[in-house]
């Protein structure tokens, strides 16, 4: 819903510089930290660990932190942050914790799944109310945006997010994804799992 586009120099520094950023040293640049603290958990429970790595040790928390700061333009940044301190905001009254850093992964799990729990014809209207909010801010009216509607922008944005961000990632791309650096013969119409037993190409 918010249209990101990224130039390619830009994406690639930014992968690189999650790549090398130890995991258990992160300071966010755009979240505070009890934020970024919050949101890694987020990560883990949309891509949890399984046979493969689990979100945050590809380290997609940091991608996402990095491109809301370096990436994202200012009425994208305020329309991040509202809706996520909705969202957060919820989390913290539902738990009946008394802070964000009180927050645990079993606090943030239930408003995730139910942000997210929308059908397609709500999904449609959500974007449109989202939509019309974000033109009221442009045309410097007031604008206030449901509780319930932004948790669910700030939910399907972050799950959008963190799927990019975990196929973007190296080990994602060269070790779960079908990979071939240098690439071979073309088969346009190929059968996928003839090919490839199935898996997608990485690039």
């Amino acid at each position: 819903s918010l249209g990101y586009v990224v130039a390619v120099p830009t994406l690639v520094s930014l992968v690189q510089s999650c790549k090398d950023k130890p995991v258990m040293d992160w300071t966010p640049d755009f979240l505070t930290k009890d934020q970024g603290a919050a949101l890694k958990n987020l990560v883990d429970i949309i891509f949890p660990k399984t046979d493969t790595p689990s979100a945050s040790e590809v380290n997609v928390h940091i991608f996402i932190d990095k491109f809301a700061n370096e990436v994202m333009e200012l009425k994208q940044q305020e329309f991040f942050k509202m809706s996520m301190e909705k969202f957060f905001g919820k989390v913290v009254k539902d738990s009946g914790k008394e802070t964000l850093a009180d927050v645990t992964a079993e606090d943030l799990e239930p408003i995730l799944s139910s942000a997210l729990k929308v059908t397609k014809e709500q999904e449609i209207e959500n974007f449109k109310i989202i939509t019309s909010y974000q033109e009221a801010l442009e045309n410097q009216e007031s604008a206030q945006l449901d509780e319930g509607i932004s948790r669910f922008a700030f939910a399907n944005n972050l799950r959008g997010m963190t799927i990019w961000a975990y196929k973007t990632s190296e080990y994602v791309g060269e070790e779960v994804l079908e990979y071939l650096p240098v690439p071979g013969e073309y088969i346009g119409c190929g059968d996928l799992q003839e090919l490839t037993g199935g898996k997608a190409w990485s690039i």
